[in-house]
Protein backbone atom coordinates (compact mmCIF):
# COMPACT_ATOMS: atom_id res chain seq x y z
CA UNK A 1 0.00 0.00 0.00
CA UNK A 2 1.75 3.13 -0.62
CA UNK A 3 2.32 5.69 1.79
CA UNK A 4 0.13 8.58 3.00
CA UNK A 5 1.43 11.99 2.17
CA UNK A 6 0.89 14.28 4.63
CA UNK A 7 -1.86 15.94 2.34
CA UNK A 8 -4.08 13.03 2.69
CA UNK A 9 -3.79 12.28 6.27
CA UNK A 10 -7.01 11.78 7.79
CA UNK A 11 -7.06 14.09 11.17
CA UNK A 12 -8.07 13.07 14.50
CA UNK A 13 -11.96 13.36 15.09
CA UNK A 14 -15.21 11.76 15.29
CA UNK A 15 -14.66 9.83 12.70
CA UNK A 16 -10.83 9.02 12.99
CA UNK A 17 -9.23 7.74 16.27
CA UNK A 18 -5.98 8.51 15.82
CA UNK A 19 -4.63 6.47 18.88
CA UNK A 20 -6.08 2.90 17.21
CA UNK A 21 -4.56 3.87 13.27
CA UNK A 22 -1.04 3.78 15.51
CA UNK A 23 -1.55 1.10 17.20
CA UNK A 24 -2.12 -0.94 13.93
CA UNK A 25 0.81 1.20 12.41
CA UNK A 26 2.60 -0.93 15.59
CA UNK A 27 1.30 -4.28 14.81
CA UNK A 28 2.13 -3.59 11.20
CA UNK A 29 5.97 -2.54 12.26
CA UNK A 30 6.49 -6.77 12.76
CA UNK A 31 7.56 -8.53 9.62
CA UNK A 32 8.96 -11.27 8.21
CA UNK A 33 11.86 -8.69 8.20
CA UNK A 34 11.67 -7.72 12.24
CA UNK A 35 10.01 -10.73 13.85
CA UNK A 36 11.46 -8.70 16.78
CA UNK A 37 12.04 -5.27 17.95
CA UNK A 38 12.94 -3.01 20.13
CA UNK A 39 11.32 -0.54 21.59
CA UNK A 40 13.54 2.01 19.78
CA UNK A 41 13.29 0.36 16.84
CA UNK A 42 9.18 0.23 17.03
CA UNK A 43 9.54 4.20 17.23
CA UNK A 44 11.49 4.09 14.36
CA UNK A 45 9.62 1.69 12.10
CA UNK A 46 5.96 3.84 12.96
CA UNK A 47 7.48 7.47 13.20
CA UNK A 48 6.31 7.31 16.47
CA UNK A 49 7.56 9.14 19.83
CA UNK A 50 9.75 6.42 22.25
CA UNK A 51 6.93 7.43 24.68
CA UNK A 52 3.65 6.57 22.26
CA UNK A 53 5.44 3.54 21.16
CA UNK A 54 6.03 2.79 24.55
CA UNK A 55 2.58 2.85 25.57
CA UNK A 56 0.72 0.98 22.50
CA UNK A 57 3.48 -1.77 23.01
CA UNK A 58 2.64 -2.45 26.87
CA UNK A 59 -1.39 -2.46 25.70
CA UNK A 60 -0.98 -4.90 22.86
CA UNK A 61 1.22 -6.86 25.28
CA UNK A 62 -1.77 -6.53 28.31
CA UNK A 63 -4.10 -7.76 25.22
CA UNK A 64 -1.89 -10.96 24.64
CA UNK A 65 -1.24 -9.50 21.11
CA UNK A 66 2.36 -8.62 21.98
CA UNK A 67 4.98 -10.22 23.97
CA UNK A 68 8.61 -9.30 25.34
CA UNK A 69 11.45 -10.70 26.94
CA UNK A 70 12.31 -7.05 28.45
CA UNK A 71 14.44 -5.81 25.28
CA UNK A 72 13.00 -7.13 22.60
CA UNK A 73 8.52 -7.01 21.30
CA UNK A 74 7.45 -10.18 19.27
CA UNK A 75 3.78 -10.49 18.54
CA UNK A 76 1.55 -13.52 19.74
CA UNK A 77 -0.17 -16.42 18.25
CA UNK A 78 -2.96 -14.30 19.19
CA UNK A 79 -2.63 -12.13 16.16
CA UNK A 80 -4.02 -14.52 13.80
CA UNK A 81 -7.18 -14.03 15.49
CA UNK A 82 -7.63 -10.93 13.72
CA UNK A 83 -6.95 -12.36 10.11
CA UNK A 84 -9.02 -15.48 11.30
CA UNK A 85 -12.40 -12.74 11.81
CA UNK A 86 -11.80 -11.46 8.27
CA UNK A 87 -11.65 -14.99 7.03
CA UNK A 88 -14.95 -16.40 8.78
CA UNK A 89 -16.68 -13.05 8.60
CA UNK A 90 -16.78 -13.82 4.79
CA UNK A 91 -18.41 -17.17 3.08
CA UNK A 92 -16.64 -17.24 0.20
CA UNK A 93 -13.58 -18.66 1.84
CA UNK A 94 -15.92 -21.94 3.08
CA UNK A 95 -17.22 -21.99 -0.72
CA UNK A 96 -14.09 -21.59 -1.56
CA UNK A 97 -11.99 -24.12 -0.33
CA UNK A 98 -13.61 -27.33 -1.58
CA UNK A 99 -13.68 -26.28 -4.75
CA UNK A 100 -9.84 -25.37 -4.62
CA UNK A 101 -8.79 -28.84 -2.87
CA UNK A 102 -10.45 -30.46 -5.87
CA UNK A 103 -8.86 -28.15 -8.37
CA UNK A 104 -5.45 -28.90 -7.23
CA UNK A 105 -6.23 -33.14 -7.04
CA UNK A 106 -7.42 -32.74 -10.59
CA UNK A 107 -4.44 -30.88 -11.99
CA UNK A 108 -1.68 -31.43 -9.33
CA UNK A 109 -0.28 -27.59 -9.13
CA UNK A 110 -0.56 -25.28 -6.39
CA UNK A 111 -4.04 -23.16 -6.60
CA UNK A 112 -4.53 -19.79 -4.27
CA UNK A 113 -7.39 -16.88 -3.50
CA UNK A 114 -6.08 -13.28 -3.25
CA UNK A 115 -7.73 -10.24 -3.02
CA UNK A 116 -6.68 -6.67 -3.92
CA UNK A 117 -5.72 -4.14 -1.50
CA UNK A 118 -3.84 -0.86 -2.64
CA UNK A 119 -1.48 -2.07 -5.39
CA UNK A 120 -0.55 -5.55 -3.96
CA UNK A 121 -2.81 -8.56 -3.80
CA UNK A 122 -3.26 -10.31 -0.30
CA UNK A 123 -3.27 -13.82 -0.27
CA UNK A 124 -6.39 -15.34 1.74
CA UNK A 125 -6.26 -19.10 0.64
CA UNK A 126 -3.43 -21.32 -0.16
CA UNK A 127 -3.82 -25.04 -1.37
CA UNK A 128 -0.17 -26.02 -2.40
CA UNK A 129 1.33 -29.23 -3.98
CA UNK A 130 4.94 -28.74 -3.72
CA UNK A 131 7.40 -25.94 -3.01
CA UNK A 132 7.46 -23.99 -6.45
CA UNK A 133 8.87 -20.42 -5.32
CA UNK A 134 11.96 -19.16 -3.43
CA UNK A 135 8.99 -16.98 -1.67
CA UNK A 136 7.36 -18.89 0.75
CA UNK A 137 3.61 -17.69 0.44
CA UNK A 138 0.74 -18.37 3.23
CA UNK A 139 -2.49 -16.83 3.86
CA UNK A 140 -1.80 -12.74 4.59
CA UNK A 141 1.12 -12.74 2.12
CA UNK A 142 1.53 -9.68 0.12
CA UNK A 143 2.98 -9.25 -3.35
CA UNK A 144 3.26 -6.86 -6.26
CA UNK A 145 -0.12 -6.60 -8.05
CA UNK A 146 1.53 -5.93 -11.26
CA UNK A 147 3.38 -8.85 -11.74
CA UNK A 148 1.40 -11.55 -10.56
CA UNK A 149 -1.34 -13.15 -12.64
CA UNK A 150 -4.14 -12.48 -10.03
CA UNK A 151 -2.83 -8.92 -9.45
CA UNK A 152 -3.50 -8.41 -13.15
CA UNK A 153 -7.06 -9.71 -12.94
CA UNK A 154 -7.89 -7.80 -9.75
CA UNK A 155 -6.69 -4.55 -11.21
CA UNK A 156 -8.78 -6.10 -14.52
CA UNK A 157 -12.05 -5.21 -12.18
CA UNK A 158 -11.13 -1.39 -12.03
CA UNK A 159 -12.17 1.58 -14.58
CA UNK A 160 -8.49 2.48 -16.64
CA UNK A 161 -8.12 5.62 -14.86
CA UNK A 162 -7.80 3.50 -11.42
CA UNK A 163 -5.58 1.20 -12.36
CA UNK A 164 -3.16 3.32 -14.01
CA UNK A 165 -3.38 5.13 -10.33
CA UNK A 166 -2.50 2.30 -8.66
CA UNK A 167 -0.12 1.43 -11.21
CA UNK A 168 2.12 4.29 -11.09
CA UNK A 169 1.66 4.49 -7.36
CA UNK A 170 3.36 0.67 -7.24
CA UNK A 171 6.48 2.12 -9.30
CA UNK A 172 6.74 -0.83 -11.10
CA UNK A 173 10.46 -2.57 -10.88
CA UNK A 174 11.95 -5.53 -12.35
CA UNK A 175 11.80 -8.36 -10.18
CA UNK A 176 13.22 -10.93 -13.30
CA UNK A 177 14.25 -10.15 -17.09
CA UNK A 178 10.91 -10.63 -17.86
CA UNK A 179 9.28 -8.69 -15.82
CA UNK A 180 6.77 -5.69 -17.52
CA UNK A 181 7.57 -2.44 -16.39
CA UNK A 182 6.34 0.58 -18.10
CA UNK A 183 2.83 1.14 -17.14
CA UNK A 184 1.07 1.48 -20.23
CA UNK A 185 2.34 -1.36 -21.92
CA UNK A 186 0.92 -3.34 -17.94
CA UNK A 187 -2.20 -1.26 -18.54
CA UNK A 188 -2.46 -2.29 -22.08
CA UNK A 189 -2.03 -6.12 -20.37
CA UNK A 190 -4.82 -5.38 -18.18
CA UNK A 191 -7.33 -4.80 -20.70
CA UNK A 192 -6.31 -7.41 -22.51
CA UNK A 193 -7.36 -9.57 -19.38
CA UNK A 194 -10.39 -7.65 -19.05
CA UNK A 195 -11.36 -8.84 -22.58
CA UNK A 196 -10.51 -12.16 -22.30
CA UNK A 197 -11.01 -13.24 -18.75
CA UNK A 198 -8.35 -14.77 -17.33
CA UNK A 199 -4.27 -13.97 -17.56
CA UNK A 200 -1.39 -15.76 -18.07
CA UNK A 201 2.26 -14.37 -16.35
CA UNK A 202 4.96 -15.75 -17.56
CA UNK A 203 8.30 -16.17 -14.91
CA UNK A 204 7.48 -12.04 -14.30
CA UNK A 205 7.46 -12.25 -10.65
CA UNK A 206 10.16 -15.15 -10.39
CA UNK A 207 12.38 -17.19 -12.68
CA UNK A 208 10.98 -20.32 -13.64
CA UNK A 209 7.60 -20.00 -12.44
CA UNK A 210 4.28 -19.36 -14.52
CA UNK A 211 0.90 -18.87 -13.37
CA UNK A 212 -2.62 -18.55 -14.52
CA UNK A 213 -5.39 -16.58 -13.27
CA UNK A 214 -9.33 -15.91 -13.47
CA UNK A 215 -11.58 -13.47 -11.47
CA UNK A 216 -14.11 -14.49 -8.86
CA UNK A 217 -17.28 -12.65 -9.38
CA UNK A 218 -20.33 -11.75 -6.82
CA UNK A 219 -23.74 -12.25 -7.83
CA UNK A 220 -23.63 -8.69 -9.88
CA UNK A 221 -20.79 -9.96 -12.15
CA UNK A 222 -18.39 -7.19 -9.61
CA UNK A 223 -14.55 -9.03 -9.07
CA UNK A 224 -14.12 -9.20 -5.60
CA UNK A 225 -10.96 -12.01 -5.65
CA UNK A 226 -8.68 -13.86 -7.95
CA UNK A 227 -8.22 -17.75 -8.00
CA UNK A 228 -5.01 -18.64 -9.81
CA UNK A 229 -3.08 -21.81 -10.21
CA UNK A 230 1.33 -22.01 -10.39
CA UNK A 231 3.71 -24.27 -11.39
CA UNK A 232 7.01 -24.59 -13.07
CA UNK A 233 7.68 -23.08 -16.35
CA UNK A 234 10.43 -25.66 -17.35
CA UNK A 235 7.55 -28.44 -17.10
CA UNK A 236 4.54 -26.36 -17.88
CA UNK A 237 4.88 -23.58 -20.78
CA UNK A 238 2.37 -21.25 -21.59
CA UNK A 239 0.76 -23.57 -24.55
CA UNK A 240 0.43 -26.19 -21.68
CA UNK A 241 -1.10 -24.26 -19.65
CA UNK A 242 -3.33 -22.39 -21.22
CA UNK A 243 -4.21 -25.72 -22.90
CA UNK A 244 -4.48 -28.40 -19.86
CA UNK A 245 -4.84 -25.80 -16.54
CA UNK A 246 -6.73 -22.87 -17.84
CA UNK A 247 -9.96 -24.82 -18.93
CA UNK A 248 -9.97 -26.68 -14.74
CA UNK A 249 -8.98 -23.07 -13.68
CA UNK A 250 -12.17 -21.39 -15.43
CA UNK A 251 -14.79 -24.30 -14.15
CA UNK A 252 -13.13 -23.71 -10.76
CA UNK A 253 -13.77 -19.90 -10.68
CA UNK A 254 -17.63 -20.11 -12.18
CA UNK A 255 -18.10 -22.81 -9.38
CA UNK A 256 -16.89 -20.84 -6.67
CA UNK A 257 -18.47 -17.71 -8.65
CA UNK A 258 -22.00 -19.39 -8.99
CA UNK A 259 -21.87 -20.65 -5.20
CA UNK A 260 -21.76 -16.93 -3.90
CA UNK A 261 -25.01 -16.04 -6.30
Amino acid sequence: MPPVTPATTPQPGDSYVQSFARGLEVIRSFSADAPQQTLSEVAVRTGLTRAGARRILLTLQTLGYVDSDGKHFRLTARILDLGFAYLSSLPIWNLAEPVMEALVDEVKESSSAAVLEGTDIVYVLRVPTHKIMSIGLGVGSRLPAYCTSMGRVLLAGLDDEEVLRRLKAARPKALTKHTVTDVDTLLAKVQQVRRQGWSLVNQELEEGLISLAAPITDRSGRVIAALNLSGQANRTNTKVAQETLLPALLRAARTISQRLG
